[in-house]
Formats: structure tokens, sequence, C-alpha cells
């Protein structure tokens, strides 16, 4: 099956989506949407309500607090959307601190409808490569473009499949290997087949000068058929057509953090839970829950 960073689009314009690949894309843009319009909101992306509203297929989804009926409680829009939320604070926050500690150039694995080179502060002369496959470029030009959007960083965008040669054309683009580089796979490996996970990490280290950065997502395990049967799953695809579980690869995950360790990265390894007590807002532990398998890798090359 395809990959499918949970950001990513397989359509140029938005009308006839592929269904999973591109629901969860506007399903992960709705979320953020609903997040920035909370009065506590953890973070703000006021591009998103318009990727949501582009698309045919989403054009009725909530994009505000108020449109959700059951608001926290709601499986969707509440706890998966809080984790959306939350997650995008956390990259955002590791992403301007190593920046202004000395990364100059930052890439994006399957960026999707992700706008960070647009919505974050970044520092004078910060690059920002956007990796992914020529229809979700297409269609995130065609919103950003009819909104006057001007990125905040010089930004690059770079058409090409994660399964097969992103770093010719990432080169083409560019990108420097002898300057700190924050990469960023989020949402992503969860979807890859494993040996591409395997040489996304060969390549990253392979083209990370000293003093470069990766934050990634990954799932430990298999989850039970109690944790799979989690209304998280089942209301995502009865409501929206988003059958994540599907989506998922279903072989057996690579031991990335080890893989990084052996080549010489420290790395830390967190859960979305500890962000939530971090930051007083986001989903806490629940029975059986389908976020308890989901950790956070941070990682640095000396």
């Amino acid at each position: 099956m395809p990959y499918a960073r949970d950001e990513g689009l397989t359509s140029a314009v938005g009308v006839g989506v592929e269904e999973g690949v591109g629901l969860t894309a506007l399903m992960v843009a709705a979320a953020r949407a609903i997040e920035t319009h909370r009065p506590d909101a953890l973070a703000g992306d006021p591009y998103a309500e318009h990727f949501v509203r582009a698309a045919t297929v989403s054009a009725g989804w909530p994009v505000r607090p108020e449109q959700v009926p059951d608001g926290e409680a709601d499986p969707l829009w509440g706890r998966l959307g809080r984790y959306f939320g939350l997650r995008t604070r956390v990259i955002d926050d590791f992403l301007v601190n190593t920046a202004r500690a000395g990364v100059r150039q930052v890439v994006l694995f399957g960026a999707g409808l992700d706008t960070r080179a647009f919505r974050l502060d970044w520092p004078p002369g910060l690059v920002v490569h956007e990796i992914d496959r020529d229809g979700v470029l297409a269609f995130k030009h065609r919103v950003l473009d009819g909104l006057a959007a001007v990125p905040k960083a010089t930004r690059h965008t770079i058409a090409a499949d994660l399964r097969d040669d992103w770093v010719r054309p990432l080169a083409e683009a560019g990108f420097d290997p002898a300057v700190p580089t924050a990469w960023l796979a989020e949402g992503l490996l969860l979807y890859l087949p494993p040996w591409a996970e395997r040489g996304l990490v060969e390549s990253v280290n392979r083209l990370s000068a000293p003093g470069s950065v990766l934050a990634c997502e990954v799932k430990l395990g298999v989850e039970s058929p109690q944790v799979r049967a989690s209304p998280v799953y089942t209301v995502a695809r009865q409501r929206i057509g988003v059958d994540l579980l599907a989506l998922f690869d279903g072989e057996p995950r690579p031991d990335s953090v080890g893989h990084l360790k052996d080549l010489g990265w420290a790395t830390t390894v967190r859960t979305p839970f500890d962000f939530t007590y971090h930051y007083g807002r986001g989903p806490l532990p629940v029975p059986n829950d389908s976020l308890a398998s989901n950790r956070w890798i941070f990682a640095g090359k000396s």
C-alpha cells in the first residue's frame, strides 16, 4: 500500500481525494483548525481551515470548537484532535528551538499540509525543504496562493516519493549536507514499509552534519484487539471514512531508535502524555488506549 503521512494528499485539487491517504491529511488539518480556535490553544495554524474547506469531501467538517457537539468527549475531534494539537505544539517548539540553536535548514518528510514555513518565527537565513508528491504540493500551492500566503523562511518544495529516490531531488533543490539540519518525520513512519523507514534513517544519518537533529513518531508493538476497537479508530472510520488501522503498515516495525543509537545519535523517547502533563492540556491515558503505544522520538548527532 502507498505510504500516507497523515499530512499527505494525493489529489491536485482536493476533489476526489483518495480515501484514506487524502482524508487523513484533511482530518489533521481540521484538528489543527479546531485547536487554533480553542481559548486554551496549544498551537495556531490560520491556514488549516482553508485546506479543509477547499476539498469537497471535508467541506462540512468542523473547524471550530463550537462545531463539535460533544466537545472534548468526542473521540475524533476531541480526543484525537487534541492529540494532533499537542503534537503540533511539541514539534513547533522543537524546530524553533533547534533553529535558534544553530540549525539552518529544515527538511519536512511527507510535508503535506504542514504550514510551518509560513507560520513559525524562523531566524534569518533559514531554509525549509518540503518533500511530498506532485498532487500534494499542487493542492497545497493552490490554497496558499489563493490566500496570498508568504513564507517566513526560504521555502523549497521537492516532488518525490519517499519510497523512491528523494535524496537527489533534495540536493538539486539546494540542500547542503555540510549545514546542521532539522529533519521531521511527523505522522509518517507508521505508514512506511519497514525497508523505506530503514532507508530513510540511513540517508538522514549520511546527510547530517554534526549538530543535526531528527524528530519522528513511532508506534510500539502490535496493538491488542481491545485497543484496535478503540472509539478513536471506529469513529474516524465510521464518521469520515478514515480507516487508520488499514493505513498502518502491517509488517513488523524496525527499531529505528536502536538504529539511530547504533549510528551514534543521542535519542530521547517520550510519550504524548509526558507533554500533556508538561503543558497542562492534551489527552490523558484511558483504558485500551489507541495513543498508549505512540512514541515521539527526538535525536541529535554530535
